[in-house]
């Protein structure tokens, strides 16, 4: 146990938190995107696909069992992922507790800079997200089992379409930092792997967050309704 406690405590071991739960966020992220592209198929489709979800391994956990547990799983990654980057920004700052007279922004990206508070941004919006089209109190006409009306109707509401799209520009921008220090943490990083992970970053989170603004512009301009 102090071995263990020693090891939690080291900021070896923070970095590790953060890229283990970081790599299943960024399946979590990729897998719903993938499933919401449904909502381009029609109701049916993408009602069914959430049966699926719900009744994925019913005959060992039971109706929704196994989809909650997935649920919690990624909410324990999320808060842990959470507390690996406040614990590093904390020792980064004891570092350097004094401050630069002068910052330089020419090595930093615009991603790095906003990966602190723009992560809050994704985290109000996840909660937000959870109440609105999972469990249904920010939603204003709710309907259980029927997650195509759900959807569309609760992209009508400009303020909350806007909300969606903000938060995925700034899921986009933690995407790319975040692929691109994983890769560097795993020691893929140097001149062969610098190009090959840049575009690889680039490309994720452009296609994951340009997917999830497609939704509610697509409510919104009544291609799906």
């Amino acid at each position: 146990m102090g071995l263990l406690s020693d090891f939690t405590r080291s900021t070896l071991a923070k970095k590790a938190i953060m890229a283990v739960t970081g790599l299943i966020l960024f399946g979590f992220v990729l897998a719903h995107m993938v499933g919401n592209l449904k909502l381009y198929g029609g109701a049916e489709k993408l009602n069914a696909y959430a049966v699926g979800l719900r009744e994925m391994g019913a005959p060992v956990f039971g109706h929704e069992e196994l989809l909650w547990i997935a649920r919690a799983v990624l909410l324990v990654a999320a808060g842990l992922h959470i507390w690996s980057a406040w614990a590093l920004t904390r020792i980064s700052h004891k570092a350097r507790p004094q401050g630069y007279a002068v910052v330089s922004r020419q090595a930093a990206t615009y991603a790095s800079r906003t990966m602190r508070w723009g992560g809050v941004i994704v985290l109000a919006f996840i909660i937000f997200h959870l109440l609105h089209l999972t469990t249904g109190q920010a939603h204003p006409d709710f309907n259980h089992g029927d997650v195509y009306r759900n959807v569309v109707v609760g992209f009508q509401n400009p303020l909350v379409s806007g909300f969606y799209i903000l938060a995925q520009v700034f899921l986009g921008l933690h995407l790319y930092h975040g692929l691109w220090s994983l890769c560097q943490s795993l020691g893929w990083s140097g001149p062969r792997f610098d190009r090959v992970r840049k575009n690889f970053a680039v490309v994720f989170a452009l296609v994951v967050s340009l997917a999830n603004i497609s939704f509610p512009l697509a409510v919104l301009a009544g291609f799906v309704k």
